[in-house]
């Protein structure tokens, strides 16, 4: 109970800020991520590496032989590596994650898991056609869209100084260069899905992606082509690209993007994983929330409605085992509010994405 009391103090005093100290939220959200990533960073320094280096034997070269194995596998080639083993990894991870997602949507097993859902009366039962079709278009962007990006890719890593073989990065310095990742991934994720969100490219585009209005885990993939280039591929690229990191970091940050991104789609709020209440509700809505981390959402100002909503006083990682939604009910009054925010907002023009539901 004194939890949930602070974080609903806290939740109303952040939503009280005027839009002209947006900026000043913003630059505490910065410093929150990258602050939060440096005293991992310090804590981390000898604890952690000790305790894997003993979990792993006293040699502590577990990581080493298992990347030097792997890149063997693929023929001791950069390019094979990279293409064949990134698309291996990735693909196992994702599909790892989601096809348990899967087992909650489609055979709602294990039922204890349910109450976690965000729209309850959403997909109950889901649409076996959409899912059919959503499974397909992840499997033609993963299969017959990424190659080539990927060998483009390559081409600029290879000039930038990437290191595809020989000998792991310290943890200390994975754990920043991941900081630095998601940093860099927000930036570019941020202004191409606003622009994507842009009534002239949307409805040709992006609508495709908005066609679940209550998102599953899958379809964190499921998008146009050119969006799956623009938004899914290119931005967790772009932090590797201009660290000229190593590439048992990039095959790292790329499977905790892709299981960041699926969780944000899961629609499910799972105790102890992030909350998916902000992009759930961009869904919903087709509005605010473009970014990954929020911070560029405080910014620009791109997060007002959600932060009037009941969505965001359920956005905060669950510590307990009872559910947000009985945490924080729907009520009356609250929806009320919602929809009167909601046309405030349509009237003050705030979301340039504005005409996207067509």
């Amino acid at each position: 109970h004194i939890y949930l009391a602070m974080e609903t103090a806290r939740q109303k005093a952040v939503a009280m800020v005027p839009p002209r100290r947006q900026w000043i939220d913003s630059a505490k959200k910065t410093a929150f991520v990258l602050g939060t990533s440096l005293i991992v960073f310090v804590a981390a320094r000898n604890t952690a590496t000790d305790l894997l280096q003993r979990f792993w034997g006293a040699s502590g070269n577990y990581w080493q032989q298992a990347f030097d194995w792997t890149y063997a596998a693929f023929g001791s080639d950069d390019r094979c590596a990279w293409l064949f083993g990134t698309l291996a990894i990735t693909g196992v991870v994702y599909w790892a994650f989601n096809l348990f997602l899967m087992l909650l949507d489609v055979f709602n097993w294990p039922k204890f898991l349910l109450k976690y859902k965000v729209q309850p009366d959403k997909n109950a039962p889901i649409d076996k056609r959409m899912l059919a079709k959503a499974v397909a278009t992840v499997l033609f962007n993963e299969f017959v869209v990424a190659p080539p990006f990927m060998l483009l890719m390559f081409a600029l890593y290879s000039w930038r100084g990437v290191a595809f073989s020989g000998e792991l990065p310290t943890f200390q310095w994975v754990i920043l260069e991941i900081a630095v990742f998601s940093l860099t991934e927000e930036v570019f994720f941020y202004y191409s899905h606003r622009m994507l969100h842009h009534p002239r490219i949307y409805r040709y585009v992006h609508k495709i992606h908005h066609e679940w209005t209550a998102p599953i885990g899958i379809i964190s993939l499921y998008a146009h082509p050119i969006e799956h280039v623009l938004s899914n591929l290119l931005p967790p690229c772009m932090g590797p690209l201009i660290m000229g990191s190593h590439l048992g970091t990039i095959w790292l940050w790329f499977c905790l993007a892709l299981v960041s991104t699926s969780i944000s789609h899961c629609g499910y709020h799972f105790p102890l994983l992030p909350s998916p209440e902000a992009h759930d509700f961009h869904h919903l809505k087709f509005v605010n929330n473009f970014g990954v981390l929020g911070i560029l959402d405080s910014l620009h100002g791109t997060d007002r409605l959600f932060r009037s909503s009941r969505a965001y006083q359920r956005h905060f990682l669950l510590l307990s085992l009872v559910p947000v939604r009985e945490l924080y009910p729907d009520g009356d009054k609250a929806m009320k509010k919602e929809k009167l925010n909601e046309t405030d907002a349509g009237k003050a023009g705030l979301e340039d994405s504005s005409g996207g539901e067509d």
